[in-house]
């Protein structure tokens, strides 16, 4: 069973609207020297997702939002509803980053209001789980994992867990320079996957699992070659076009 192999980059709060353009346009670019196998994703800031959508026209590149409200409508000043993200074409929203549970005190309640949102519009969420170096240096990576995963992928319904993607992110290599090795990769994906499998059985082999940690061009090919891992959320190689590429180029 071939699952997607995908490279999904987040932009996070970087980048105006006409930088968000130019770089959108540049991986389409390049987009032809990447396999036709390795799906795209770019995920902009909320200010310039319709020119990012409109600059990826006619290429298989999707777009992402970074994050979504937890409720349809009404008097939440500043929050941006799945549905106005759906309306302008995208089709994946990233939840649960950590940046998101660590900055904004976003919890499991949060995160199951924000999947029910996304998929009432249609929209495919990139579900973000893992620790931070304390969880990780305690031993407790497994349980912190397995505890994000039961609180929220388990309420979902089999249809909804269809159209799924995770991303393991060890928190303690964001920004850091630090990488999990790809053998500490592969432990916590087959973990994860294994984990899907005790709800979601055979289904769960079809769940992309995707590897969030200072990935980049030069370990991307090491790390995307274990059995468990499906590709990467990048942060900072996203914001160059010619390294977002080549990090495809790893499977």
């Amino acid at each position: 069973m071939a699952r997607k192999k995908i490279v999904a980059g987040n932009w996070k709060m970087n980048t105006v609207p006409a930088e968000g353009v130019e770089l959108a346009k540049n991986v389409v670019a390049g987009r032809s020297e990447v396999c036709e196998c390795v799906n795209f994703i770019v995920c902009p800031p909320f200010t310039h997702l319709s020119q990012v959508v409109e600059a990826v026209k006619g290429s298989d590149i999707a777009v992402g939002a970074q994050d979504c409200a937890t409720e349809a409508k009404g008097a939440y000043t500043g929050e941006i509803a799945a549905s106005m993200i759906a309306a302008l074409g995208c089709k994946y929203v990233i939840l649960g980053h950590s940046e998101r549970r660590q900055y904004y005190g976003e919890t499991s309640e949060t995160l199951n209001k924000k999947m029910a949102q996304a998929y009432a519009n249609n929209l495919i969420p990139i579900y973000c789980v893992g620790e931070n170096l304390e969880e990780r240096e305690a031993g407790n990576h497994f349980a912190v994992c397995k505890a994000q995963i039961e609180e929220v992928v388990f309420n979902l319904t089999e249809e909804q867990f269809a159209n799924l993607v995770i991303a393991y992110e060890p928190v303690w290599a964001i920004g850091t320079g630090k990488t999990a090795t790809a053998e500490q990769a592969q432990e916590i994906h087959a973990y994860i996957r294994e984990v899907l499998r005790s709800k979601f059985g055979a289904a769960a082999e079809e769940c992309p699992i995707l590897y969030g940690g200072s990935c980049k061009p030069s370990n991307a090919a090491e790390i995307f070659a274990k059995e468990d891992v499906d590709g990467g959320l990048i942060g900072g190689a996203a914001l160059v076009a010619g390294d977002f590429l080549a990090i495809g180029k790893g499977f």
